[in-house]
């Protein structure tokens, strides 16, 4: 929303909202402690974390940030969802292979897998990588049963095909004993978990949603200075709708707490550009024109799990021909704000790159995590005045544009 005078922001509430992750949210609160002591060190400010203050509410802790001069009493609270995603992973080998073949088929049938491509093709490859490396784990468990059978033939050949299928499961068994080492399964249920539903949200999901807006629209009550919306990856699209639902239903005041969206290595596009996502190309339309908050999306060209510098709303299709205010899109520029050797040691480390949003900078632009939640400036005073990147990538790109009513 408009701000006619800018003020310091004594209080803060941020909540963030995770990507696919079946992870406990305490991850979050280390990874929050670890890196940001790293950036105060850096950047010559201080933060200090101890329990959360907000009563009751998902998973938290609390920050005192010196940062620029001024004192930020800041709640961090994790809107939990890592629930649903634990139950949407419990499938077994067999089911797994079967949702390969549901997944491929939804995204290369509709032709988003095309389309995407046009966008970025990393994230493409990264979501094609769980499809060819569980096929590339069967191939190599059917070679091993086909060559124990034929060293058998030459003794039992009577035996040869059953002692050569009955290693064929214990070998897929090891794999996805040991996913934590190479993410095809847990990437697998990831790309599944939307293409399921063909881009709608499943029941489970739209109630958990309900209940983050519930809780953000307490905070927008309360008598802090700003809420701060902060989605990470498939964590981002989540975001969109539920602060649309809060602005459509009026639960956002101009006379409230500043409102801030702040959106990281968004995916949004491998959602929205599937059939049925009806209700979130309807979010992204109505929340990009919004005055009640200030949208910055931030994301990386070195982050090839992310659609790095595309907006959301326009390569969607879904950009009004007037009107359109958000998101400001910003690079985080990983080869610029990292330095030579720091880059050099994270640059083949995918997923970690992924979370580099959350993360120290060595050498930090004007993208700061720990400045923007702890710091005593809004997220719209932060970025007033800053162009969006020259880079974006705003082409019109879906084929399905149609939206919930």
């Amino acid at each position: 929303m408009a701000e006619p005078h800018h003020r310091h922001v004594r209080k803060r509430r941020v909540f963030y909202v995770p990507g696919y992750d079946p992870i406990h949210p305490r991850r979050y609160r280390e990874l929050y402690r670890k890196e940001g002591a790293a950036q105060a060190e850096i950047s010559d400010y201080e933060l200090a974390l101890s329990p959360k203050t907000s009563k009751g509410g998902p998973y938290g802790w609390h920050v005192t940030g010196q940062i620029e001069g001024q004192e930020t009493q800041c709640d961090v609270e994790v809107l939990v969802w890592s629930d649903i995603v634990r139950d949407s992973m419990e499938q077994g080998i067999v089911s797994t292979y079967g949702q390969l073949l549901r997944t491929a088929w939804t995204y290369i049938g509709s032709g988003a897998l095309w389309r995407l491509m046009q966008l970025r093709k990393g994230p493409v490859i990264a979501a094609l990588y769980p499809v060819l490396f569980l096929l590339v784990q069967l191939l190599l468990a059917l070679l091993a049963a086909w060559g124990i059978g034929k060293a058998v033939s030459l003794v039992l050949p009577e035996w040869t095909a059953v002692f050569g299928l009955i290693v064929v499961l214990p070998i897929l068994q090891w794999f996805q004993k040991h996913d934590g080492k190479f993410f095809a399964y847990y990437l697998m249920h990831d790309y599944a978990y939307s293409a399921s539903t063909k881009g709608a949200n499943p029941p489970a999901l739209e109630a958990r949603m309900a209940e983050f807006a519930d809780r953000i629209a307490e905070a927008l009550q309360s008598e802090c200075d700003e809420v701060l919306v902060v989605g990470h990856s498939s964590g981002a699209h989540l975001a969109v709708s539920v602060l649309a639902d809060l602005i459509r239903d009026g639960r956002v005041s101009g006379t409230g707490p500043t409102l801030g969206f702040l959106s990281l290595g968004q995916v949004v596009p491998m959602v929205s550009f599937l059939p049925k996502a009806d209700r979130l190309r309807a979010d992204l339309a109505f929340l990009c024109q919004r005055e009640e908050l200030t949208w910055v999306d931030v994301t990386a060209p070195g982050d090839g799990c992310a659609f790095a510098l595309c907006d959301p709303v326009s390569v969607s299709g879904v950009a009004p021909e007037e009107g359109k205010r958000w998101p400001l899109v910003v690079s985080a520029a990983f080869t610029q704000t990292l330095s030579e050797a720091r880059w050099a040691e994270l640059r083949w480390r995918f997923f970690r790159l992924h979370f580099q949003y959350l993360c120290a900078f060595d050498r930090p632009g004007d993208y700061d995590y720990f400045r923007i939640t702890a710091g005593p400036k809004t997220l719209a005073e932060r970025y007033e005045g800053r162009k969006a990147s020259g880079s974006r990538i705003e082409k019109p790109i879906n084929k399905f544009t149609s939206v919930a009513s």
